[in-house]
């Protein structure tokens, strides 16, 4: 068998840095839609079972529904004038996002938009065992066919808390740079948002994602996030 030496024109970091620019997004939009087809036929019987649960277990809709602030679109910031950069990097297209849900019914009314806390009265006994083993996130394939979402990105969020830590972390905003995801560095490696600080800590692994994400990274990524719903890690 052959080695192939490529010409080193064919192997300039520049150059490759522009073909993964193009054809990267390309190629992870192809394995997101692949996967999440695929996944939604194999779960089937899953979301069967979950949605009889969360009838059973309290009154209310089987799914939640929330709008969340995902990719930005808009033209890049070296091409905008200084006072427009700050609005088009702290906020994406915004999009509904589906759960199963885990809370009560109108859970929201009384407090408004706040962090789910890690014994919260509002979260139902089946919600528990959803948001630990992560199964809830799963209807959020439906989000990865409409192009809502990737299986792999940083996680997103309601436009409320992206404007509020946006002036307490000047680099969330850079978030928005990608589409979110299903799953993410920052939720394999910590739990759920429940402060500032845990943000900012979540934050520094969506920045490294954002620098280094690959197809190879988006791999281990699912891996581990299989074996975090396996073993109930990281979630209230």
């Amino acid at each position: 068998m052959s080695i192939v030496i490529l010409p080193s024109e064919w192997v300039d970091s520049e150059r490759s840095a522009r073909f993964q620019e193009f054809f990267g997004p390309l190629f992870k939009r192809a394995i997101d839609f692949t996967l999440a087809s695929i996944g939604i036929v194999i779960l089937l019987p899953v979301f069967a079972a979950i949605a009889v649960g969360v009838k059973l277990d309290s009154p209310g809709p089987i799914f939640y529904s929330q709008e969340r602030v995902g990719r930005n679109r808009r033209q890049r910031r070296d091409t905008l004038p200084s006072g427009e950069r700050r609005k088009a990097d702290a906020f994406g297209r915004p999009f509904m996002i589906y759960k199963f849900r885990t809370m009560v019914a109108d859970a929201e009314r009384h407090t408004g938009p706040v962090w789910a806390s890690a014994q919260d009265s509002r979260i139902t006994p089946l919600g528990r065992f959803l948001r630990r083993s992560r199964l809830d996130e799963t209807a959020q394939l439906w989000n990865v066919l409409r192009g809502d979402m990737s299986l792999v990105g940083p996680r997103p969020e309601r436009p409320t808390f992206v404007q509020s830590l946006s002036v307490s972390l000047p680099d969330y905003p850079k978030r928005c740079g990608v589409l979110p995801g299903i799953t993410g560095l920052a939720q394999v490696k910590s739990n759920y948002d429940t402060s500032v600080e845990s943000v900012s800590r979540k934050l520094q692994y969506d920045l490294y994602y954002l620098k280094n994400g690959r197809l190879l990274l988006d791999i281990k990524i699912m891996a581990a996030t299989v074996k975090v719903m396996a073993k109930g890690d990281g979630a209230h």
